[in-house]
This record gives C-alpha cells, structure tokens and sequence, in this order.
C-alpha cells in the first residue's frame, strides 16, 4: 500500500471538506489582514501568506497521518501525556516568553510552542480514559470524582495565570464530557456552582479593589480593563472622567464593530478591508471582523454555520455509537474548538468581553495551529474507526450469547 493510499482520508467525509474550507479560507483571511504585521516588521504580505500556507500544509499532513492511528492507542499514553503537560506548563511560568504582556510560549529558538496547547489535548485524554476505567465506579467520589476534579482543576488554575478564557474553556469541555460519560447530575451542579460562585467573586474583586492592589499582579489590571470595557463600569472613587485603562483596552472592540457595521450584508470585497490598519490583532483575535468586513454578513453567518455543522456531524458519531467512550473524545475536542469559536465571533460583534482566544482554523497561527490540526486528527481518527468498534463489539456481544446458548 503506498503512503497517499495509507493517508488518504478516511471516516466523515463532510468534516474533512469543512476542515478544508475553513482552512483555504483562513488563509485568504491572513493574508488581507496581515498589513499591520507587515508594516511593523517589514515583511511583505506574501511572506505571511506562505508562512501560514506552510503552517496549514504541515498541519493538515499531521492530521492525516494521525487519523490512521486507532484512537484506542492514545488513550493508553494519556497519564504520560497528562504529567508532561503539568512540567510544561510549570516551566512556561518558571521560563516563558512574554508576548503581548502574557506569558503562555515556550522558546525553543527557532520556534516557540504554547503549552496550554497541548494541556487541552492531555487533560481531555486523560479524563475521558478515567471515565473508561471507572465506569462501573463512577459514584464513587473519593476514588474517581475527586482526583479526576483535581487533575483538571490543576491544569486549569496553570493555564489560567496567563490564559484565564483558555483555562475557562478546557474546564467547561471537561465538565461537558464527565456529563457525557455518566457522571452523576447533581455532582456536576455543585461543581458547576462551586466555580459560578468563585467566578463571581473573583469578577467582584477585580471590579472593586483598589488600583494598587492589583497593580503588577499577573493580569489582573488586564482582566479588569476587558470588564469594565464591556460592563461600562466605572470605579468612580478612583478615578473621574472616562476610564483610560476601558478605553484603552476597548480600543480593538470598538474597530472591530465599525469592521462589521461598514462591511454590511455582501462586504467590500475580499483585500478590501480598511479596519485591518487600525486592528492590532486583526489577523488573530478580530479576524472574525475583518472576514465581515470584506465577505459580508451573510458570508459571515456561513462561516458560523460550517462549526455548527462541524459539532452536528461530530454528533452523529454518538448516535451510531452511544456506548463507544471513543465519541466522548470526539465531542469533547470538538466542543472545545467550536466553543471557542463561538466566543471569538461573539467578542468580535461585542456580545462577549475580549478574551484572547483566537479563531480555531481561520486566525494566524504557528504551533497553535498545527496542535488544532493534531485535534481534529484525534476526531477523525474516531470518526474512521468507532463505526467499526461498534460493530465489532455487537458481533462480539452475538458471539457470546450464542456460546452461553450452547454451553446451556
């Protein structure tokens, strides 16, 4: 068999064509919004074009070569997995670069790697494999729910220091999935209530605290400023006037609304864009404005409608294969990446403060991108052989029913 045969895709057809619209798609994208890169570094946007073509190339041979791996095999690897994301994450603390005031990379010289990247894969596997192990012991919370709660929480709290809308995300998939392999309901409402509440406190106390309490620690005064941006709050005993610290961070947010508000149903046309001069991030965060802009709303609800088909057809896999633990692993990778577009598009039309995440297959990206590809390489990997499992494990079933038959 030779190696085109060997990668050629296999499983859910409607999800690689999704996969690869929104890929061409991105590129298009980076390549009109990658002025501002351009002017800053001195690069033309050609480069950018292929250095993000090269990046989707890679990716896309990544995700091909590993959905030809059983999806079974990774399961066994998860705990390894799982440990060498906590001595990453740790070490991006210790020894991360800082860019754009947060530190989330890893430099390796030629290249720097974002660890939460792969702690979102590693947390995921190693959830849905505890809930494979312990299906049957499920209600046991010493023994199960809680060293499982604390692993995710864990990874959690060491993606939050710098990356709190990533660490929200992960622990919201993590929740869904627990859900989705038999956890009991009421154990998932007091988690659920237990973070609310912490959330809300939290958001309490950056809201009003003084300024120099806060002041250096973490991203705290990066945090406040997305609030008060999108709440319009002002803390009035600190400061009169319009908040320097809201405008300032509510600067993207408010181009990013004139992108969309200027670029009407049909958008001035693709290269067209005038909002990418004023967008720092309008190649990442803001993309989705900037694809407004120049495709249009209704183009625009398109791209929102191929994730939604992307988590519909992933959801099928449960209806062919309910009892397969392998679809939680699909649905929980695939909840995450089409959450985490639903909140790039919302912040992006200002119905969600700014966050951070990027555009999962659309936004530029390195190392980010080629770990989204890894993703959907899992997710196709179940898509290919979870259809076949289930009907092994019915004829399996057949087989033993007949054997007790004959034995009595």
């Amino acid at each position: 068999m030779s190696i085109i045969q060997y990668l050629k895709p296999k499983g859910d057809r409607a999800m690689f064509f999704i996969i690869l619209i929104l890929s061409l798609w991105g590129l298009l994208a980076v390549y009109s919004s990658a002025s501002w890169l351009s002017y800053k570094y001195k690069h033309s946007t050609i480069f950018y074009l292929f250095q993000h073509g090269m990046y989707i190339f890679i990716g896309y041979t990544i995700m091909l070569y590993i959905h030809t791996i059983h999806y079974k095999n990774f399961m066994g690897i998860s705990r390894f997995l799982l440990y060498i994301s906590y001595a990453l994450l740790i070490a991006t603390i210790l020894f991360g670069v800082t860019i754009n005031g947060a530190k989330r990379w890893l430099s390796f010289g030629f290249f720097t790697f974002q660890s939460s990247d792969f702690a979102k894969v590693a947390i995921l596997l190693y959830t849905i494999r505890t809930l494979a192990k312990y299906k049957d012991e499920l209600d046991d919370l010493k023994k199960v729910i809680y060293p499982l709660l604390g692993h995710i929480t864990l990874t959690c709290v060491l993606i939050a220091k710098d990356n709190l809308s990533t660490a929200l995300v992960l622990f919201m998939t993590c929740i869904l999935v627990m859900y989705l392999g038999r956890v009991k309901v009421i154990y998932l409402i007091k988690i659920g209530v237990v973070g609310l509440v912490f959330a809300v406190l939290f958001a309490m106390f950056l809201l009003f605290a003084p300024p120099k309490l806060i002041e250096g620690v973490g991203r705290f005064e990066t945090w406040k400023a997305r609030i008060t941006a999108f709440t319009n709050f002002e803390n009035n005993s600190a400061q009169t006037g319009r908040n320097k610290v809201k405008e300032k961070d509510s600067f993207q947010a408010d181009h990013a609304k004139i992108a969309i508000a200027t670029g009407g149903l049909f958008g001035k046309g693709p290269g067209q864009s005038v909002e990418r001069n004023f967008l720092p991030e309008a190649y990442a965060d803001f993309i989705y404005a900037i694809i407004i802009e120049e495709y249009g709303l209704f183009l625009g609800i398109f791209m929102l409608f191929l994730y939604l088909w992307f988590m519909y057809r992933t959801i099928n896999i449960i209806k062919k294969a309910p009892k397969a633990f392998g679809a939680l692993i699909a649905v929980g990778l695939s909840f995450q990446l089409v959450l985490q577009a639903l909140i790039n598009m919302a912040v992006a039309v200002g119905l969600f403060p700014v966050t951070g995440l990027t555009l999962p297959l659309v936004s530029k990206g390195g190392t980010s991108l080629i770990f989204t590809f890894i993703t959907l390489g899992l997710i196709m990997s179940v898509s290919r052989y979870i259809q076949a499992d289930s009907m092994e494990e019915a004829n399996s079933n057949v087989d033993s029913k007949n054997n007790n038959f004959i034995t009595t």
